[in-house]
C-alpha cells in the first residue's frame, strides 16, 4: 500500500470522525433549541403543548436510546409525532425507531402519520399503531401533503380533550390548498370530531386570529379539543413572513443546504441566533405569533435537521 492511499484513508477516517462529532453536537443543539422553545412559551402558558416531530433521539442522553432518557428534554416536551413509522407507501416498519418509541410511550403521547398508497391498507396502519399505544393519523395516496380532512375519525368520541393524554385521534390539516378562504377551512374543521387539529398559523399569508382559532376549539358533538400550531424549526420556508427577497443558498450564512424534494425550503444552521429570534423570543417571532393567536401548542417540524445538515 502506498504512502499517498494511507494518507487518502487516514484523511477519510478523520473527515468521518469530525463529521460524527459534528453531527453529536449538532443534535444536543437541537435539544437546547428545543427546550429553550418551550421555555420561552410556557412562561405565557405553563399548559403551552409542545410536540416536536420526528427525531426521536432527541429524547435521550447522547442521541442513544441506550443510555437513558434526557430529562431536560423530556421535561420540555408534551408529546411526540412521528410520520411513517409502519408504512411509507407500503409497509416498511421501521424497528429502530419503533424500539425508541416504546422507550417513550410510558410517559409521551405518541402520534404517528401515516401514509398508504394502497388505500386497503388504512384500517391495518391505525390497528398498528393503536395496538402500541399510539394515536395515529393515516394519510391516502391522494394526501400526501395532508390538505384533506377525512372521512372517518378512528375512536370518535364526545369527551372533553383539556389535556394531550386524553386525545383518540388527531386531524393533521397544515395545507389549505383545498381551500378557497380562512372561513371555509374554519367551518370544515368545526363540523368534524376530532380530537387536536394540527393546523398551520397562516391561511395563505395571512394569520389566524384568536376568535378563529377559539371556533375550532370545539368538536362538532360538543367537546372540547386542542388546536396546535405547526412550525418549521429545522428548515427556512421561502413563502413565509420572514423570508426576505435577496436570501438564497448561503445568504444569509446559516441559510445551510437545500432540502431535497422541496425547492421552496432550506435546511438551516438553527443554533444561529438570527434564525433563533425569527422562531422565538421577542414578539415579532413566530412562536409569539402562534401564541398571540390562541393556539394550544405549537408542532415543531423538522427537529431531525441536525441528522440531514451532516448524514446526506
Amino acid at each position: 500500500m502506498t504512502k499517498t492511499i494511507l494518507l487518502i484513508l487516514l484523511l477519510t477516517v478523520l473527515f468521518s470522525c469530525s463529521k460524527v462529532k459534528t453531527s453529536d453536537k449538532a443534535s444536543e443543539k437541537m435539544q437546547e433549541f428545543v427546550i429553550n422553545i418551550s421555555q420561552y412559551a410556557k412562561e405565557y402558558d405553563s399548559d403551552f403543548i409542545i410536540i416536536p416531530q420526528n427525531g426521536f433521539e432527541l429524547a435521550f442522553n447522547n442521541t442513544n436510546p441506550d443510555e437513558g432518557l434526557n430529562t431536560s428534554y423530556m421535561s420540555a416536551i408534551d408529546g411526540i409525532g412521528g410520520e411513517e413509522l409502519f408504512y411509507n407507501g407500503t409497509y416498511s416498519l421501521d424497528n429502530y425507531r419503533l424500539a425508541m418509541l416504546q422507550k417513550l410511550k410510558a410517559t409521551e403521547k405518541i402520534m404517528i402519520s401515516e401514509f398508504v398508497s394502497d388505500n386497503s391498507k388504512i384500517s391495518d396502519a391505525f390497528s398498528k399503531n393503536y395496538k402500541e399505544g399510539f394515536i395515529s393519523f393515516v394519510r391516502k395516496s391522494d394526501n400526501y401533503h395532508y390538505k384533506q380532512i377525512p372521512d372517518s375519525i378512528p375512536k370518535e368520541n364526545t369527551s372533553n380533550i383539556t389535556n394531550l393524554s386524553l386525545a383518540q385521534n388527531y386531524l393533521y390539516l397544515i395545507n389549505s390548498d383545498n381551500f378557497s378562504s380562512k372561513q371555509e377551512i374554519i367551518n370544515a374543521i368545526a363540523a368534524t370530531n376530532f380530537d387536536v387539529i394540527f393546523i398551520d398559523l397562516f391561511f395563505n399569508e395571512t394569520a389566524f386570529t384568536t376568535p378563529e382559532i377559539n371556533q375550532l376549539k370545539t368538536k362538532s358533538n360538543g367537546g372540547k379539543r386542542l388546536v396546535i400550531s405547526y412550525m418549521n424549526i429545522g428548515s427556512a420556508e421561502n413563502f413565509r413572513y420572514y423570508w426576505k427577497k435577496n436570501w438564497r443558498l448561503n445568504y444569509p450564512l446559516w441559510l445551510k443546504k437545500k432540502y431535497d424534494g422541496y425547492d421552496d425550503e432550506y435546511w438551516v444552521k438553527y443554533w444561529k441566533k438570527d434564525w433563533q429570534d425569527i422562531i422565538y423570543g421577542n414578539d415579532n417571532s413566530y412562536m409569539k405569533k402562534i401564541i398571540n393567536a390562541g393556539f394550544d401548542g405549537v408542532y415543531l417540524d423538522n427537529v431531525e435537521a441536525y441528522y440531514f445538515l451532516y448524514h446526506k
